[in-house]
């Protein structure tokens, strides 16, 4: 693992923390993960615009831009990964406007991800609660979901919201190929605005695919598991990834996800910050 922190590289087994950081207390905190490709990362621009939002939402200070840029170009050239994934941290620090929050960068190789297999879970997201949207460090929800899914031998679980409504996965958002077009849940359904659900959505505009946001059932996944539609999930370090298994069955890619896929393949190597 590559660490960067205050303006230069560190050990990774530096400590840069102290135990009275509300990051650790409270998980006071944002993050961002970007991914590596041939050791650069991908879409940074749109990664620390949304970096920004989630600070203010939850009363940090103002990121510095610039030193965050060079930051992640020196710990993606630093591990000089062909894939890889790299994440940006902002801790609250000991109480408000202390100023005493560290933000580190943290980079390692990642494996590509070919189709992933996923369950249903018995709990749900709250579309209304107060960090809907921001990428907090406070995760124990997802990864309490998460751990359910791999238990049961799977790679995600998929999540509905209070309403009854598709949502997301603990660390990817959600498409549903059906009626020959694939459409994703929209950011009233409580999911998060990933950044590589919004490329999709406009790279697929552009190339004329039938992508689009549209409200759903959770028992579309019935439809799923029934073969008459597909499932599959975006996020950063996934791309756009088939879903080839629901709870425990195997299910079918689409054929207008393959192509979805092989689009975002293309456009992620065309331009690494869109």
């Amino acid at each position: 693992m590559i660490v960067w922190s205050g303006g230069r590289l560190r050990s990774a087994d530096e400590p840069l923390v102290g135990p009275w950081d509300r990051g650790v207390t409270a998980g006071l905190g944002v993050y961002e993960s970007l991914v590596v490709i041939d050791g650069a990362a991908f879409a940074p621009t749109r990664h620390l615009a949304r970096l920004c939002r989630s600070a203010a939402a939850v009363g940090l200070g103002a990121p510095d831009l610039d030193e965050l840029r060079e930051a992640i170009e020196t710990v993606a050239r630093e591990g000089g990964w062909a894939y890889g994934r790299l994440r940006i941290t902002m801790t609250a620090g000991s109480a408000a406007g202390a100023g005493d929050g560290v933000t580190f960068v943290t980079g390692s190789e990642a494996a590509v991800v070919q189709q992933v297999t996923a369950v249903r879970v018995p709990w749900v997201r709250n579309e209304r609660a107060p960090l809907v949207g921001v990428k907090a460090t406070s995760t124990a929800d997802n990864l309490t979901a998460a751990r359910y899914a791999h238990e049961q031998g799977a790679d995600e679980a998929v999540l509905a919201n209070t309403r009854g409504d598709l949502c997301e996965c603990t660390t990817s958002n959600v498409l549903v190929e059906i009626g020959g077009q694939v459409l994703t849940p929209p950011l009233s359904s409580g999911c998060l605005g990933g950044v590589t659900r919004e490329l999709v959505l406009a790279w697929a505009d552009e190339a004329g695919l039938p992508v689009h946001e549209r409200a759903l059932g959770y028992d579309v996944l019935d439809e799923v598991s029934g073969g008459r539609a597909h499932l599959a999930v975006s996020s950063t370090t996934r791309g756009v990834a088939p879903v080839v298994a629901l709870d425990g069955a195997p299910v079918a890619p689409g054929p207008i996800t393959l192509e979805l896929r092989r689009l975002v393949q293309a456009q992620r190597l065309e331009n690494l910050d869109p």
